[in-house]
């Protein structure tokens, strides 16, 4: 399906409350769980929290869509800086891909779009953290630079992103 097409799909009134991305060219309606949505949600607050001594961006919660390339994707949790973007797009999907984007990995999503998701979100200059509830690590990715993964002893920092964010990953996880 083209980028085009799913537009239109998206705007159905029958798919108005749905959470669609479009993944290589697929459609993939998104399903999550409480603990998912929790942890998201957390992130979210954490980064609210910060961005409210440092107003240098604002965030989006799971209803906040970004075009990466020619794909559409819901991040759990998307941040855009106000030096690339002043105020927050009232597009359905922005135009623009996010500064970072959280990826919570839920059971019924499929890992291979997981993956493709990230790879996309890279190329796009993207910073993206993704999250494995069971497991209780954390996946940084980095535009340029090699992975790595957090584990519950250590502390995520925003980086060039969010300069002066830093969480302890246990924290985030309710450990």
């Amino acid at each position: 399906m083209t980028a085009k097409e799913f537009e239109q799909l998206a705007l159905l009134p029958q798919n108005r409350d749905a959470r669609l991305e479009l993944i290589n060219g697929e459609v993939v309606t998104l399903v999550s769980n409480q603990d998912s949505s929790r942890l998201a949600a957390q992130v979210l607050i954490l980064i609210g929290a910060y961005l409210s001594k440092n107003p240098i961006g604002f965030v989006t919660g799971a209803d906040g869509g970004y075009q990466v390339g020619s794909d559409r994707y819901i991040p759990d949790v998307g941040y855009m800086s106000k030096t690339r973007q002043p105020v927050a797009s009232d597009e359905p999907y922005n135009s623009l891909p996010p500064d970072l984007a959280v990826e919570v990995v839920s059971p019924s999503d499929d890992i291979g779009d997981a993956l493709a998701k990230v790879n996309n979100y890279l190329l796009a200059g993207t910073v993206v953290w993704v999250f494995f509830p069971k497991k209780r690590e954390i996946g940084v990715f980095i535009p340029g630079q090699p992975s790595k993964t957090l584990g519950v002893n250590d502390t995520l920092d925003g980086g060039a992103v969010l300069p002066g964010f830093a969480a302890p990953v246990r924290d985030i996880f309710g450990v």
